[in-house]
């Protein structure tokens, strides 16, 4: 059994940073593409940032410059840096993983999401 667990979500003012975290565990075999999702209330779950198993990243338009995505391998664990929050920015966000397991096939797992709420 695969799980994700997202952690460091919390109350911030707007400007000011917090850095979540994404860490998988179970039997796993291999982690590839990861990514963060947020879902404000009342809108649609959008992609936040991304990032493939070698290193490669994407960010959605609203967050290039302020966030940045990163992979530790051998920790099987992901961060997001958020800097100049907004209260725009302010949503659950989730982690998003595609994984395969040992002896099995591979599929798309989500976290259960860390709510980010940016004060004005």
């Amino acid at each position: 059994q695969v799980q994700l667990v997202e952690s460091g979500g919390g109350l911030v003012q707007a400007g000011g940073s917090l850095r979540l975290s994404c860490a998988a565990s179970g039997i796993i075999f291999s982690i590839n593409d990861m990514g963060w999702y947020r879902q404000a209330q009342g809108k649609q779950r959008e992609l936040v940032a991304g990032i493939t198993s070698g290193g490669r990243t994407n960010y959605g338009d609203s967050v290039k410059g302020r966030f940045s995505i990163s992979r530790d391998n051998a920790k099987r664990t992901m961060y997001l840096q958020m800097n100049s929050l907004k209260p725009e920015d302010t949503a659950v966000y989730y982690c998003n993983a595609d994984i395969k397991v040992v002896g099995g096939f591979g599929r798309n797992y989500w976290g259960q999401g860390t709510q980010v709420t940016v004060s004005s």
